[in-house]
């Protein structure tokens, strides 16, 4: 009769068909994956332009945000963490000055640390 190898089987090709299912799988799981992490991603919050620190009025490099600007500075005695009548300080739960606060002519609110680095700032509300 002969060797079996000679017969025809219908299982003489399942490997290269499990192979190509198992292909076609993993390009899909990739496509999937590919596709919830964008879907992520492209949900994030944009931030309108008004309130990014790209705009000039929010921008350290605008000289009205500066702490080299004598409105800004802890040399003023507005800013001074030694003026106990100031109104602009910021404070802990625990009455300890941290920061101090100045609203610059644009309408942004810069917050300084008590060294006079710029820590933040809160976009104008004006439109």
């Amino acid at each position: 009769m002969g060797s079996s190898s000679e017969l025809p089987s219908p299982y003489s090709d399942i490997s290269s068909f499990t192979m190509e299912i198992a292909m076609k799988y993993l390009v899909i799981m990739l496509l999937v994956t590919q596709f919830a992490l964008f879907a992520r991603t492209a949900s994030a919050q944009a931030v309108p332009f008004s309130a990014s620190a790209y705009n000039w009025d929010n921008s350290p490099n605008n000289f009205n945000n500066s702490p080299y600007n004598f409105n800004n500075s802890p040399y003023n005695f507005n800013n001074s963490a030694n003026n106990f009548n100031a109104t602009n300080g910021v404070y802990d739960n625990k009455g300890n000055r941290l920061a101090y606060e100045v609203q610059a002519p644009t309408g942004v609110t810069n917050y300084f640390d008590n060294s006079g680095n710029r820590i933040g700032y809160t976009p104008s509300r004006r439109q």
